[in-house]
């Protein structure tokens, strides 16, 4: 009868699983067939290494870790999530060897933390850093100037404070430091290196008494907005085109499935999306270049949040004979009707995961990451793999691209975590009413 069991509950799992994904192979060849007009038009941001998924839980789960339970990588994904969590303090060390398609000494590695003050208050903090390993500088005439090893690195505390029962807030601080070029010249013009402030902000509601059907579980709810901070210039006298830092808003929901005292299963969704401003649309036309669609980018740090929802330049109209563009009686220029919002859309990345853990002890991942093909064409599948003993644990994480040739495949994620002190319960009457 055991036996049983355990083969209905691991065919609805994999139906659970095959059904999500075949949802989203089929929201992604829809959408590709309404966007076949649209030009590539991607969004690029100053710092993007503190995007970088540094963890290999998540890694391996297609970056769907907003809502995932806590853990010391929740400094990176959602530090409102420390307060449920039921260990007292965790350290973890990742290592992520980057773009191993294209060269071998660039990685990524992070330290982070959190300490429970008690049932309404954590803290935790992180430090990450990326090596771009030995880059050779040169003049315009392709003479050796000199070997430099250009590196990143980013500061970051945070502060969970929970509201409720069920309800939890987080912030963090950053300092982030860029130094690409180690003060040489680049095209005629003298260099620094990049600085930042910035902050996430993030919600958490946790439902551990949820249900789908008779299944018992923990149903998590979490929104997050990542990278709040200045615009970052890397030349000594620039005064326009600094760039913004990669902010990100992402919404997440995840269901722990509680089978038994042995088997539990997690399904997180993620969707996420760049609250940066959609570069316009320009055009050499009577020898300059001209903005024909969409909205000058040049903007400050709130008025681009915001702007990002709706500046998408969309399909520039043109004459089917002549080629030439098509143009309004006020001058302004024809856009396709809907592929401003066509175009927004395309802007949401989304991403799913499972996880499956036998006994607290041993654990199975996948995901699917999908960003539209014109907009990064970042598309994914993950795998990977836990193993727990007592307060030692290790996490590996694999990355495989649906195309050839591209820089993130076969990329590996490794972690170790350590859990510091014992398991914490909490105590609803010191909860905030």
């Amino acid at each position: 009868m055991r036996i049983f069991v355990e083969k209905l509950k691991i065919n609805m799992i994999k139906k659970i699983w095959t059904l999500g994904v075949f949802s989203i192979a089929a929201l992604s060849v829809s959408a590709q067939a309404s966007e076949q007009d649209l030009q590539l038009n991607t969004i690029t941001t100053a710092m993007p290494f503190v995007s970088i998924t540094p963890g290999s839980r998540a890694g391996a789960m297609g970056d769907a870790g907003t809502a995932l339970s806590a853990s010391s990588t929740s400094i990176y994904w959602n530090t409102s999530m420390l307060n449920f969590s039921e260990k007292k303090s965790e350290i973890s060390i990742s290592y992520t060897p980057w773009l191993r398609q294209l060269t071998n000494d660039i990685h990524l590695s992070y330290v982070a933390g959190y300490y429970k003050i008690n049932d309404r208050h954590a803290v935790g903090g992180a430090l990450r850093y990326f090596n771009l390993g030995e880059i050779t500088f040169t003049d315009d005439q392709a003479n050796i100037i000199r070997d430099d090893k250009p590196s990143e690195f980013e500061f970051t505390g945070g502060y969970a404070f929970r509201l409720a029962d069920r309800f939890s807030v987080g912030i963090n601080g950053k300092f982030i430091y860029s130094n690409l070029t180690g003060g040489l010249p680049v095209a005629g013009q003298a260099t620094k290196a990049g600085i930042a402030g910035a902050t996430d902000i993030s919600f958490t509601y946790n439902n551990d008494q949820a249900k789908i059907g008779s299944t018992k579980g923990t149903y998590t709810f979490a929104a997050t907005i990542n990278n709040i901070g200045n615009k970052v210039a890397y030349s000594t006298v620039a005064t326009e085109g600094r760039d913004f830092l990669p902010m990100n808003l992402k919404i997440g929901n995840a269901f722990v499935a509680d089978f038994d005292q042995y088997n539990s299963v997690t399904f997180s969704f993620d969707v996420q999306k760049l609250l940066v401003p959609t570069p316009p649309t320009y055009e050499l036309i009577d020898g300059e270049y001209q903005m024909i669609a969409g909205m000058n980018d040049n903007v400050g740090v709130i008025a681009g949040m915001l702007q990002s929802f709706y500046d998408a330049p969309g399909v520039v109209l043109t004459d089917e004979v002549t080629g030439d563009f098509l143009q309004n009686e006020d001058g302004s220029y024809q856009i396709k009707s809907g592929s401003r919002l066509v175009e927004e859309l395309t802007e949401i990345n989304l991403a799913a995961g499972i996880e499956y853990w036998y006994n607290n002890t041993f654990a199975l991942r996948g995901g699917f990451f999908f960003e539209n093909k014109n907009k990064g064409a970042r598309q994914f599948f993950n795998l990977g793999a836990g193993f727990k003993y007592n307060k030692f644990g290790i996490d590996i994480s694999y990355l495989a691209a649906l195309k050839r040739n591209n820089p993130l495949a076969n990329t590996l994620r490794f972690t170790l975590r350590f859990e510091l002190g014992g398991k914490e319960s909490f105590d609803p009457n010191t909860a905030p009413e």
